[in-house]
């Protein structure tokens, strides 16, 4: 295998849609506890993958904070779905290491199933309540010592639903750089 330098092992960092990754292999799902549709992004992945996907999710759960769960991605343009259920901000303890077990755990699924790329998601920093820099710092640092592990899990791209998510993923990763 060739080398890899730095920045080829980077995160991406894009604006956008998750359900409409289709040259990833998997995305990740922000899910609840029960893998049933809901808000945010787990309402857009449902919606969009068909009902199928909440027939799958049924026998998988529950699942606990910092847990992560690979379905097929039905009507999504991608072949899995891998299920992450975030820590709940000020609720679910060790807040920090459950957000990055998360991480972990996505990458691991993508990995054991083979996929060449996965779509993240800003994991519990909508209805959860994570703050997007706390959760952002979180989720780069574990991202990039996770990429060594899984370096055929390329690329590896965080859809953030806003500029804003965006920039704030981007100092992040400047600093988890700075860090190394």
């Amino acid at each position: 295998m060739a080398e890899m330098d730095e920045g080829a092992t980077a995160p991406e960092l894009v604006v956008g849609d998750i359900t409409g990754q289709g040259d990833l292999d998997a995305v990740v799902n922000a899910a609840n506890a029960a893998l049933m549709p809901g808000g945010g992004v787990a309402g857009a992945i449902h919606r969009a993958a068909g009902p199928e996907l909440a027939e799958a999710c049924r026998p998988l759960a529950p699942i606990r904070p910092g847990e992560a769960v690979i379905t097929p991605a039905f009507g999504l343009p991608n072949q899995w779905v891998i299920h992450c259920l975030g820590p709940v901000y000020g609720v679910d303890e060790p807040a920090a290491e459950l957000l990055a077990r998360c991480y972990r755990e996505a990458l691991r699924l993508a990995a054991e199933q083979g996929a060449r790329g996965v779509g993240l998601p800003a994991l519990s920093t909508g209805a959860f309540g994570y703050p997007m820099d706390e959760a952002a710092a979180v989720a780069v640092r574990t991202v990039l010592a996770a990429l060594a592990d899984y370096p055929d899990v390329a690329p590896v791209r965080f859809v953030l639903f806003s500029e804003t998510a965006r920039q704030v993923h981007e100092q992040a990763l400047t600093a988890a750089r700075g860090e190394a």
